[in-house]
């Protein structure tokens, strides 16, 4: 450890923002950050903990990919920021992802949070990467020997990314394959922009290109190409496309126009920033619009936080679930992610936050969306008595979560075994599935869930084809 006595002498202090009259009028970040003084005393606020919770990803706490952070945080303490960098990379291929949109459960779990005065922990990951690259100590690590082995990863979101740069390190041969005209998945065409600029992902990308990867952009695997086939010209097959089935909202007046997925309003966004094209025939967009959100996690609050900047009337987000406390028992939940009522950038940007609230119907004329049925729900979910009221909609963003990955293409004829909910689970870290020559990774494996964890399933899932196919590994997990 840094410094025995940070904690108790120097207090938490995070990155602040940038005002929210200036932010909502771009799309670009706006998370001032710590000046290296500050980050540095942070840094020293890492206790000698003896169990550091913070990077133990068992279970429901802790960093999933296992990062060293007392490690680096002695290290950024002692000025070491290359040292620091080169042991946060040992741990996670892309810091500066996790740094930006992972929601932290190492800070959760970090033993300072008994006190609710957690160390800054992803802040100084992403202040340790972000210097890294300014100082050019990030460079592609091609491998020095080939086996000969090849590899095959469909859908190159963050699990099929890290999974085809830790193979590809290994001295295999590896093809990611993606349906998207860019790689990235849901980091790309799902995250905000104002939550992380792409051009970090275009960075990564040449790094890994750089280091061996062959990519392939544009081709949907079971559609434009033969699945079959790439299992006879491949050593190894990776099923890392992402749990994208949404939940859906099957009541009166779905049919409507003007109601659609949080994804496909999002991905638009996120393609006419990069001049993308936007494929689509119906553009959605939230200008001088009344925009309700139906869902109160992550995605609603990116949904929010893009409905505002593209110039929404009003915005207003239901949950179906109570409201949750505003503080969580410690003694009941630590080091475990806790229950607890949750603020986004985007709810400061002016919404009207609902809980206990189900959309009974959708009304309108003329074929489109105009007004929610609504009703109060007690805490089992049951509808109270004469508690119906309306609520004004224009636009209605279903944000409700993913159900399973898509079934389409030659995919559905594999005959791979899956769980009750369509996901390809087979034990916790066993990627292999029932089929030969194929592993999945990634949400596609085990649900919908946090960049980390595919970061996580990615690297696991690369060592165990390395120790398959060549009967020992040096990759890490």
């Amino acid at each position: 450890m840094g410094k025995p006595t940070g904690f108790l002498e120097i207090d938490r202090l995070d990155c602040k923002y940038h005002p929210v009259s200036e932010r909502i009028k771009n799309f670009r970040e706006f998370v001032i950050p710590l000046a290296e003084d500050e980050l540095k005393d942070q840094a020293s606020r890492c206790m000698d903990c003896g169990i550091p919770f913070c990077h133990d990803g068992r279970g429901n706490k802790g960093c999933p990919v296992n990062n060293q952070i007392p490690d680096w945080n002695h290290l950024v303490y002692r000025g070491e920021w290359q040292q620091a960098s080169e042991n946060l990379h040992s741990t996670n291929n892309f810091p500066e992802f996790t740094g930006r949109i992972c929601p932290a459960p190492c800070e959760a779990s970090c033993t300072l949070n008994m006190i609710d005065n957690p160390v800054t922990i992803k802040s100084l990951e992403c202040a340790i990467v972000d210097k890294a690259w300014v100082n050019g100590w990030i460079k592609p690590e091609p491998s020095q020997s080939k086996t000969g082995k090849s590899i095959a990863i469909i859908g190159a979101g963050p699990a099929g990314m890290a999974c085809a740069q830790q193979l590809v390190r290994a001295g295999h041969m590896v093809y990611l394959y993606e349906k998207n005209k860019k790689i990235g998945g849901l980091l790309r065409y799902g995250i905000p922009d104002f939550k992380m600029e792409k051009y970090l992902i275009d960075r990564r990308t040449e790094q890994i290109v750089t280091e061996g990867v062959i990519i392939h952009t544009g081709v949907h695997v079971g559609i434009d190409v033969d699945i079959h086939q790439l299992i006879k010209q491949n050593d190894a097959i990776v099923l890392s496309g992402g749990a994208e089935k949404p939940n859906d909202l099957l009541i009166r007046g779905r049919e409507l126009k003007g109601i659609h997925f949080a994804m496909d309003f999002l991905s638009q966004q996120n393609r006419r920033i990069s001049n993308e094209g936007i494929d689509d025939t119906e553009s959605i967009l939230a200008h001088g619009k009344h925009v309700v959100v139906i869902g109160g996690g992550d995605t609603g609050s990116d949904c929010i936080g893009t409905s505002i900047r593209q110039g929404a009337l009003s915005v207003t987000q239901l949950e179906i679930m109570p409201m949750p406390p505003d503080k969580e028992d410690k003694l009941l939940t630590w080091p475990n992610w806790p229950l607890k009522m949750r603020r986004s950038s985007s709810h400061e940007e002016g919404v009207q936050r609902d809980f206990s609230v189900l959309t009974k119907s959708f009304e309108g004329t003329k074929g489109k969306v105009k007004r929610l049925r609504c009703a109060l729900v007690d805490n089992d979910l049951k509808s109270i008595e004469d508690s119906e009221f309306d609520i004004e909609a224009d636009l209605v963003l279903l944000a409700m979560g993913f159900i399973s990955p898509k079934k389409e293409g030659g995919l559905v004829d594999l005959g791979i075994e899956h769980d009750e909910k369509d996901n390809l689970l087979e034990k916790v870290d066993h990627y292999k599935t029932n089929q030969d020559k194929i592993w999945s990774a990634g949400d596609m494996r085990r649900g919908q869930s946090l960049v980390v964890w595919a970061i996580r399933e990615g690297r696991r899932c690369a060592r165990d084809i390395d120790l398959t196919l060549m009967g020992t590994t040096n990759l890490p997990f």
